[in-house]
C-alpha cells in the first residue's frame, strides 16, 4: 500500500495556507516554502515534544520524593543490622569462650585420671603382693597345724607308753632319764608349736583386714574414675559436637578430609596413645574400654580441628568492618543493570588486614581486570578462594600460607566504588555463598 502524500497535502491546504520564509542579501533574495503537510508534521513534533517534557519533569519530582523516602529505611535497616551484628559476635565470643573453657577443662581432668589410674595400678600390684602373702602363710599355718596335730598324735603315743612303763621305772633308772629327756623335749615343741599357731592367726586376721581396706580403697577409686571419665566424655561430646555441625553443614567430605589430615599427621607417639593396663586388674574390662574410646574421641577431635583449617571457613578480614553487598542478584553499582554477584563485600578502611580463610596455597597473585588486585588460594577438597581489590599485595604464586596469616591489605583497585574486599569462595569453578562459611565457625573458634 503506498501513501499518497500529493493527495494529503492538498487536503490540508484546504485548512492550513501555504507559507513562504524569505531569505534577503544583498545579492538576492531566497525564500523557503512550507508545505501544508511539512507544517502539520512540524507541529505536531513540538507537541509531542512539550508533552514528554511535562512528563519527564513529573516523573522525576516523584522519584525525587520516594528515594528520599527510600534513603530513611535503609538508614534504620542499617542501624538494626549494625545492632544484630553487635548481638551475634556477643554470642559467637560466648561460645569460644564455653569451647575453650570445657577443652581446658578436659585437659585438667585428663590429667587427674592418669594420676589415679597410676595409684590405681600401684595399689593393685599392692593387693596381688598381699594376696600372694597371705596364700603363703595359709599355707605355712596349715603345715604348722598338721605338724601339731601329728605331735599331740606322737605325745599321745609317748604318754600312753610312759605310763605302760611307769612300773618299771624303779628297775630301770637309765631308761627313765631318757624317757624324761624325750618327754621334756616333746612338750616344749609343743609350746614352740602353739605360739607358731596363735602367731599365724593373728596375722592371717590383719592380712584379711587390709585385704577388705584394700579392696575398699579400689572400689572407691573406680567410682571416682567413672566419674572424671564421665565428665571427659561429655566435654568431648561438647567440643566434637560444632566442629562435626561447621563440616557436615557445609556438605564437605568430612570423612575424605580427615583422611587427607592423617596423612599429613601419621607420626607415631606424641601425646594421644592407648592406654595399657593389665590384664589382672579389675578394671581391667571397663576402664580400658572407656579409655580407649576417649582418646580415640580426643584423636578425633584434633583431627577435625585440623581438618576445618584446610577448608576456607575462617574470616578473611581482621578488625572492625560491616557487609556491604552479599551474595546474589543486585543491581550493578556502576552500571546499574541487574547482575549476579559471585561473591561477598565487605568494608573497612584502608590498609585493613587481610587474611588466609584456611591453610593452601597461592595460585595467583597479581592484577586480574576488575577484579583489580587479586589473590587466589587453593584450599583441600578443590576450594578456591579470591581476594580482590586489593591495596597491597604481601604473597607470591607458589606460596603455602596458613589460616589466619596476613596475605595483604584491604584497596580500592579495580571495578570498585570504594574501599573494601570481594571474597568469593568456589568449588569445581562454581561460586558458594561466602558469608555462609564465614559463619559456619562462629562457635568454633
Amino acid at each position: 500500500m503506498t501513501i499518497n502524500f500529493v493527495a494529503i497535502n492538498n487536503f490540508l491546504g484546504n485548512q492550513i495556507p501555504e507559507q513562504r520564509i524569505y531569505l534577503r542579501s544583498d545579492k538576492a533574495a531566497r525564500y523557503i516554502k512550507l508545505s501544508p503537510l511539512i507544517q502539520t508534521l512540524s507541529g505536531t513534533f513540538f507537541a509531542l515534544a512539550f508533552c514528554w517534557m511535562i512528563i519527564a519533569s513529573l516523573m522525576l519530582a516523584v522519584q525525587a520524593i520516594s528515594s528520599k523516602s527510600e534513603k530513611e529505611q535503609a538508614i534504620v535497616l542499617q542501624q538494626a543490622y549494625e545492632t544484630r551484628l553487635g548481638q551475634l559476635s556477643s554470642e559467637r565470643d560466648k561460645r569460644s569462650l564455653e569451647a575453650q573453657t570445657s577443652l581446658e577443662r578436659f585437659y585438667i581432668a585428663l590429667r587427674q585420671v592418669s594420676a589415679q589410674q597410676s595409684d590405681l595400678l600401684e595399689l593393685e600390684e599392692q593387693r596381688r603382693e598381699l594376696g600372694k602373702g597371705l596364700s603363703i602363710m595359709q599355707r605355712k599355718l596349715q603345715d604348722a597345724v598338721k605338724s601339731r596335730d601329728k605331735a599331740e598324735e606322737r605325745a599321745d603315743s609317748l604318754l600312753n607308753e610312759f605310763n605302760t612303763v611307769t612300773s618299771q621305772i624303779d628297775s630301770e633308772f637309765g631308761s627313765r632319764a631318757d624317757h624324761q629327756a624325750t618327754l621334756t623335749f616333746l612338750t616344749n615343741a609343743l609350746i614352740k608349736t602353739v605360739l607358731e599357731r596363735d602367731e599365724l592367726n593373728t596375722s592371717t586376721g590383719e592380712m584379711k583386714k587390709r585385704v577388705v581396706s584394700l579392696e575398699l580403697d579400689a572400689s572407691l577409686l573406680q567410682e571416682r574414675g567413672n566419674q572424671i571419665f564421665s565428665r571427659l566424655e561429655e566435654a568431648v561430646d561438647v567440643a566434637l559436637a560444632p566442629l562435626s555441625k561447621a563440616l557436615g553443614k557445609r556438605g564437605i567430605n568430612t570423612k575424605s578430609l580427615v583422611n587427607e589430615v592423617k596423612r599429613g599427621y601419621s607420626g607415631i607417639g606424641g601425646p594421644i596413645t592407648p592406654l595399657e593396663i593389665s590384664s589382672e586388674s579389675v578394671l581391667s574390662d571397663i576402664m580400658s574400654k572407656r579409655a580407649s574410646t576417649l582418646l580415640r574421641d580426643l584423636d578425633r577431635v584434633s583431627l577435625l580441628k585440623l581438618a576445618i583449617a584446610r577448608v576456607p571457613l575462617g574470616h578473611p578480614v581482621v578488625g572492625s568492618h560491616r557487609y556491604t553487598s552479599g551474595f546474589g542478584y543486585r543491581k550493578d553499582p556502576v552500571s546499574g543493570k541487574r547482575r549476579m554477584h559471585n561473591g561477598t563485600d565487605i568494608a573497612a578502611p584502608l590498609g585493613t588486614k587481610i587474611v588466609a580463610s584456611g591453610d593452601g596455597v597461592v595460585i595467583f597473585a597479581g592484577n586480574n581486570g576488575g577484579y583489580g588486585r587479586l589473590i587466589k588460594i587453593k584450599h583441600s577438597q578443590g576450594f578456591i578462594s579470591y581476594y580482590a581489590h586489593l591495596h597491597r599485595i604481601n604473597v607470591k604464586v607458589g606460596q603455602k600460607v596458613s589460616r589466619g596469616d596476613k596475605i595483604g591489605a584491604m584497596g580500592n583497585s579495580g571495578r570498585s566504588t570504594g574501599v573494601h574486599l570481594h571474597y568469593e569462595i568456589r568449588l569445581g569453578g562454581k561460586p558458594l555463598n561466602a558469608s555462609s562459611y564465614m559463619k559456619a565457625t562462629n562457635n568454633v573458634f
